[in-house]
């Protein structure tokens, strides 16, 4: 891998991560594209590091009362102090906490059930399909409403449903970001609180999938890693991720997200068209 192709796939990770058009997904049509392989796996999960950085230096202040009121939780638990307690769990940072653990059960008991599809689909042999779905669920978002809720006032079955998404969305080719964003839009929330709840549930999606990854990236080894590419790709990923999330809060806020519908409708067509036509980047689904 040359420091040029480190770069690019720092840059589609960074942007794709948090933009609607799905990451992994272009991760697995441009390592094919480049001929990727050698330590690909180790070298992913730092592109993910990288997207993991952008993400807490983004919603740092959103993130910390999080933490503090967890923390907070705690302490009151053995505590004995009933009524603040009660008090305390009642906030909205508690409450964004407990929202957060459901949408990651619920995504992580899909992760482990269909583990054996997932890791096929990294194959490239959904991709095509999986960029139609995303386009679908961005067309869909012009039929919802501005909504109304605040994270804090979103029902627990609603955080449930999003996980859900995001469970549908490890596939590659379908956007974490854009299926998250869109079933929250569908279930009432303000478009901000939409992006808040997305961006701040890929946090402990990035970090388990960080973690699930350490047992292979260990059986592979790190010999023969570039650390330059390495770093240099971790940090651009870092720091195109840090702008595409500013960049996306503005275009829900403002306008629609209709180019990124339209961009992965036209790219899951040519990838189906590649897959069971050409076969210039992908083998055909069909014959493996």
């Amino acid at each position: 891998m040359t420091l040029l192709i480190a770069i690019i796939l720092g840059l589609v990770q960074g942007l794709c991560e948090f933009l609607p058009v799905s990451s992994s997904g272009h991760l697995v049509l441009l390592q094919n594209v480049f001929g990727v392989t050698e330590n690909s796996l180790f070298f992913a999960i730092m592109l993910h590091f990288g997207t993991l950085i952008a993400v807490v230096v983004v919603y740092r202040e959103s993130l910390w009362g999080i933490i503090r009121a967890f923390f907070k939780l705690i302490g009151l638990l053995f505590s004995g102090k009933k009524e603040e307690l009660k008090a305390h769990t009642a906030s909205e940072d508690v409450w964004k906490l407990w929202l957060l653990i459901i949408a990651t059960a619920i995504t992580t008991a899909m992760a482990l059930a269909f583990g054996d599809l997932i890791e096929e689909s990294y194959q490239g042999t959904y991709l095509g399909f999986g960029f139609l779905i995303t386009a679908i669920a961005l067309f869909l978002m012009n039929f919802v409403g501005q909504g109304k809720h605040t994270i804090g006032e979103t029902k627990w079955y609603k955080a449930a449903g999003i996980g859900l998404m995001q469970g549908i969305a490890i596939l590659p080719g379908i956007s974490r970001s854009g299926c998250t964003i869109a079933s929250a839009s569908y279930m009432g929330l303000k478009k901000e609180a939409a992006a808040e709840f997305s961006f701040l549930l890929s946090i402990p999606a990035i970090l388990g999938s960080l973690v699930l990854e350490v047992p292979d990236v260990i059986r592979e080894g790190a010999v023969g890693v570039d650390w330059l590419n390495v770093t240099i790709g971790t940090l651009v990923a870092a720091i195109s991720g840090f702008f595409a999330i500013k960049l996306m809060i503005k275009l829900i806020v403002n306008k629609s997200l209709n180019v990124f519908a339209i961009y992965t409708l036209v790219l899951g067509i040519l990838v189906l068209l590649d897959q069971f036509v050409f076969n210039l980047v992908f083998s055909s689904p069909l014959i493996g």
